[in-house]
């Protein structure tokens, strides 16, 4: 009896050895999942066959990720409780702090180096930059990362959704400031309409609907997570494909594309430091810390594929836009993580 209790403890030990399990108990661990190893499958095969996201015949795949957006909102919508959001009303410096990092300071810190990018080559990945800088930001893994750490669930809920709500009518507004000038194509007036029936629409049926089928939304979340992943993949895809098939990289280096990487980790960590002093000048007790933190410093990957499609009507430049975002994403849960479960470890210590 004995034996087979230490046989049994013992075998989560045993299942660690080997190289391909520490490969994914190191994945696990620092947040790189397969939807992150998809993603840049997906800028792979844009690469090597751009010909599957331009057909038109018998399907366009641009149309079927374009309904998938208003799916991904209607079902976001139906899992937004009012009651958890209003269990996070209370803490409003807090929420002053986050929805101020989040479309304020990011912008803020991105927007004086147009003057060093203004003509170049590299001016698209400047506007992709200042893109991510307007976007709002991410639910589910700013809560993921509060949780670990000890943080104030209730009101990361709070800020991840309003800051989703938010980020339909601010980041346009943002973003009008420099497509007005540089793209024809750019009309704030039909995109906000278009944000409205695609978007904001289905946040809000699915908010109305949450008392009905809100129980079922959360009980089949994993899946209707895949669901979103799934889309997403499905415009990068595309938007990777029109870019490469206009050959839009061709002025690119990998250097270039390496020095983007450390200039998005760099970001991360400067409003990761920005938010820590804050919250320490304005006295935050520790959980309402890791909220401002976690909250405050991210980005919405899913914003920003979405709104891509409605933002930039030339589809060849969508692909470079989507970079920043996509490199930001990658390395913000990379940094989060670890960060989170250090955390983590330092409270259970304090406990003991």
């Amino acid at each position: 009896m004995m034996e087979d209790k230490r046989n049994r403890e013992q075998e989560p030990a045993r299942k660690a050895v080997g190289l391909v399990p520490r490969i994914g108990a190191l994945a696990a661990r620092t947040g790189l999942d397969w939807f992150l190893l998809a993603l840049i499958g997906m800028i792979v095969l844009a690469y090597l066959w751009p010909q599957g996201g331009l057909d038109y015949k018998p399907l366009s795949l641009g149309d079927i990720a374009s309904y998938g957006v208003s799916v991904i909102f209607f079902f976001y919508g139906l899992r937004l409780s009012p009651e958890k959001l209003k269990a996070g009303l209370s803490s409003w410096r807090l929420h002053l702090v986050v929805q101020f990092s989040t479309f304020i300071l990011f912008p803020l810190l991105i927007w004086p180096l147009h003057t060093f990018f203004e003509g170049t080559q590299e001016e698209l990945l400047w506007l992709g930059t200042f893109y991510l800088a307007a976007l709002p930001s991410t639910v589910s893994s700013s809560v993921v990362m509060v949780s670990i750490a000890g943080g104030n669930i209730p009101a990361a809920i709070f800020n991840a959704s309003i800051s989703s709500l938010l980020g339909i009518f601010i980041t346009p507004l943002w973003m009008g400031l420099f497509l007005t000038a540089s793209n024809e194509g750019f009309d704030l007036g039909s995109i906000m309409g278009k944000l409205m029936v695609q978007v904001l629409l289905p946040v809000v049926l699915g908010i109305l609907l949450h008392r009905f089928w809100g129980s079922f939304a959360e009980r089949h979340k994993q899946k209707l997570r895949l669901f979103d992943q799934s889309i997403i993949l499905l415009i990068v895809y595309t938007s990777f494909c029109e870019s490469f098939a206009r050959e839009m990289f061709s002025g690119f280096s990998i250097t270039s594309v390496l020095v983007l990487g450390v200039a998005m980790m760099g970001l991360f960590f400067l409003v990761y430091g920005i938010i820590t002093g804050v919250s320490k000048l304005l006295g935050f007790k520790q959980e309402d810390r890791i909220t401002a933190v976690f909250c405050g410093s991210k980005k919405s990957l899913v914003h920003g594929t979405v709104m891509s499609k409605v933002l930039f009507p030339d589809a060849n430049m969508v692909g470079i836009i989507l970079l920043p975002i996509m490199m930001y994403h990658a390395l913000q849960l990379l940094a989060a993580s670890i960060i989170a479960q250090a955390a983590a470890r330092k409270a259970r210590i304090a406990e003991e």
